[in-house]
């Protein structure tokens, strides 16, 4: 059996895998299941043989050159031949939650760049299943062994490698549902003790906050469908200085209403002389879906808009935000004709408890309850 020193590998479970995948519930399940926090970061199936390691992502493509000191860390910390999934996270500039805005900013494509952003803003990796070991694939074995075998595995491992908490107890489940999110974590996944592991299948159950704020309609971009169509209504919340910054979009919309609602924004239509993202009031560091236009984030997508005066309000669902933005896509509720759009600042929003990060980092060895 090679063990990667002729620079291929030959592992059990062999790359590409596709992350096995969670689907929505509205409250945490009870039976037979391990609850564990839902982290917000970069996910991936990371593999090793030897000195051979593939950081492997949703995509299925390798991050390898992006976190060249996880890299470094998974050499050092994770046993000789395994595959393992997790997380990739940042902890923010606070030190005290995650910012999931500054780790985007590590894939960068110049290599001078991602050297400099991995010594400033270096991530780390959160551990939460085992897919093989040595010569053994365990994704046919239920959760319950491969998460006992994982802990095993990682026992000596240390920072930047973190093994996720866990508990079977519904109550703690609870508790850490509404403390973690404190922290910047994005909710909790329920795992049947039993289950496989199953790439490409919505086999877990992820429960997130949601949550409802009254935002601004400030512009929209058309549909791919047509351009007599919404795609996407551009969401704005004033700030204490009595700024719109922009928070993020809804656009979950039928193919019917996307044209309805464009008839019905016409009257809004307004050029960018006097709205509030215009070029000419743009302010360094401000964030405006104009000055987000050039971003590399966005390549080969048009995220121009047209801007509306802003005198609609809407209430939207969402789950956290990121910063000054919602961190996911909004979800349309409805429409608020008794709300004044000056009305709409980011004081309605509620503000999780701020908890330790480092107190979630460090709970997957036993210190909390499993």
């Amino acid at each position: 059996m090679l063990h990667g020193k002729n620079g291929f590998m030959q592992l059990p479970v062999m790359p590409p895998v596709a992350p096995m995948l969670a689907k929505a519930v509205d409250s945490i399940p009870d039976g037979s299941m391990s609850y564990e926090p839902k982290w917000d970061g970069f996910r991936s199936i990371v593999f090793r043989d030897g000195d051979d390691i593939e950081i492997g992502s949703r995509n299925e493509k390798p991050m390898n050159r992006y976190f060249p000191e996880l890299v470094a860390a998974f050499k050092a910390e994770l046993p000789p031949r395994c595959v393992v999934d997790g997380e990739i996270v940042l902890v923010g500039a606070s030190g005290d939650r995650l910012d999931f805005e500054t780790l985007q900013q590590r894939i960068h494509p110049a290599a001078s760049r991602v050297k400099l952003l991995s010594e400033q803003t270096p991530a780390k990796f959160v551990a939460f299943d085992l897919l093989a070991l040595d010569d053994e694939d365990l994704t046919g074995r239920p959760f319950a062994e491969r998460r006992a075998l994982l802990e095993a595995a990682l026992a000596e491992a240390k920072a930047p490698i973190h093994l996720t908490a866990t508990t079977r107890n519904k109550e703690t489940a609870e508790q850490w549902f509404h403390q973690f999110e404190g922290a910047g974590l994005d909710g909790l996944l329920a795992k049947p003790l039993d289950g496989t592991y199953q790439p490409d299948k919505r086999v877990m159950f992820k429960i997130k906050h949601q949550r409802t704020a009254d935002c601004v309609v400030a512009g929209y971009r058309t549909h791919k469908s047509g351009d007599d169509r919404i795609g996407s209504l551009l969401l704005g919340l004033y700030d204490d200085g009595g700024r719109l910054a922009s928070v993020g979009v809804v656009g979950s919309f039928s193919l019917q209403r996307r044209k309805e609602l464009f008839e019905e924004l016409q009257p809004l239509v307004t050029d960018f002389d006097e709205h509030p993202w215009a070029w000419a009031k743009q302010e360094e560091g401000s964030r405006t879906p104009r000055n987000a236009e050039g971003s590399r984030w966005s390549a080969g997508k048009d995220l121009s808009f047209t801007p509306l005066r802003p005198e609609l309000v809407v209430e939207v669902a969402y789950d956290h935000m990121e910063g000054e933005r919602f961190r996911h896509t909004a979800q349309f509720v409805r429409w608020r004709p008794d709300r004044e759009p000056e009305s709409c600042t980011y004081e309605q929003l509620e503000e999780p408890v701020k908890f330790d990060l480092d107190a979630v980092l460090n709970t997957g060895r036993g210190t909390m309850e499993s």
